[in-house]
C-alpha cells in the first residue's frame, strides 16, 4: 500500500509539473520588495544610477526610505539586478503604452468591390467612390468583373473597365496585381500609395480637427459631407 501510495503522488508531481512547464502556475510579473529571495543583487537606483551590489536587507531598506518597491528587474544575472520603483505607477505605465500600441497597429484589410461589365454611369461613380474611400484609408481593393451569359464570350469589356478605374484612381492607388480571368470573374487587386498607418494618423488629426472646430463653433451644424465621412464605411452592395 505504500509503494502505491508513493506512485500516485509521484505521479500527480510529474502532472503538476508539466502543467507548471507550459505555464499554468508560473507567473510573467517580477518578484519584487520581500518576495526576492537572494542573499544579495546588483542595485539600480530611481533615476537609473548604478548603486553597486548589495545585500537585499540593505536593498529593502533602501526602498523603504525611498517610499519605492525593490523590483527584479533581470532575475537571470548573477546577482539579479532590481531596481528601485513606483512599481504601481510602473505597470500603469506599461498597459497605457501597450494599449498605445494595440491602437496604432496597422492591419493589411483587403476590402472588395464587385462591378459588372455594362455598368450605368452612375452606378460606376458610386462604386469608384467607394474605391477612392478606400484607398485614402489604405485599404487594398479587389475588383471583380461578374460575367454572365454571353457576356463571358467578352472578355475585353471586364478588361476595359477594370483599366478606365485603375486611371480614375491613379492618384490615389496603382494596379498591385494585373487583370486576370478566375472561372467567370475577372479579378484586379488595387494597392494604395499611402501606407496604412499614415491613413490612420491622418484621419485622428482631421477628427481631432473637427472636434475642436466644434467645440469652437457649437451653434455650427454639421457639413453633411463631413458627417458622410465620418460616418464608418459600409460593404457595397453588388451592382
Amino acid at each position: 500500500m505504500v509503494g502505491l501510495h508513493v506512485s500516485q503522488t509521484y505521479v500527480v508531481v510529474r502532472q503538476a509539473a508539466a502543467w507548471c512547464y507550459r505555464g499554468g502556475s508560473i507567473s510573467t510579473e517580477p518578484r519584487i520588495n520581500d518576495r526576492i529571495r537572494v542573499p544579495e543583487v546588483r542595485l539600480v537606483g530611481p533615476s537609473g544610477e548604478q548603486v553597486g551590489i548589495v545585500p537585499l536587507a540593505k536593498a529593502l531598506e533602501l526602498a523603504q526610505e525611498y517610499d519605492l518597491d525593490l523590483v527584479e528587474v533581470a532575475a537571470n544575472a548573477r546577482p539579479p539586478v532590481c531596481k528601485l520603483m513606483d512599481y504601481g505607477k510602473f505597470k500603469y505605465e506599461s498597459a497605457m503604452k501597450a494599449r498605445e500600441a494595440r491602437k496604432n497597429q496597422a492591419h493589411t484589410v483587403i476590402k472588395e468591390m464587385k462591378l459588372r461589365p455594362k455598368i450605368d454611369p452612375h452606378d460606376y461613380d458610386t462604386k469608384k467612390g467607394h474605391v477612392v474611400r478606400f484607398l485614402k484609408q489604405g485599404d487594398k481593393v479587389k475588383i471583380t468583373i461578374m460575367f454572365r451569359g454571353r457576356e463571358q464570350s467578352r472578355p475585353e469589356l471586364g478588361y476595359r473597365l477594370l483599366q478606365r478605374l485603375a486611371e480614375d484612381v491613379q492618384d490615389l492607388g496603382f494596379v498591385e496585381s494585373n487583370p486576370k480571368q478566375d472561372g467567370r470573374n475577372m479579378i484586379m487587386v488595387l494597392g494604395p500609395h499611402k501606407k496604412k498607418t499614415e491613413a490612420m494618423a491622418e484621419a485622428r488629426q482631421a477628427q481631432e480637427a473637427r472636434k475642436a472646430e466644434a467645440k469652437a463653433n457649437p451653434g455650427r451644424s454639421q457639413n453633411p459631407a463631413e458627417a458622410e465621412a465620418e460616418a464608418p464605411a459600409e460593404e457595397p452592395a453588388e451592382a
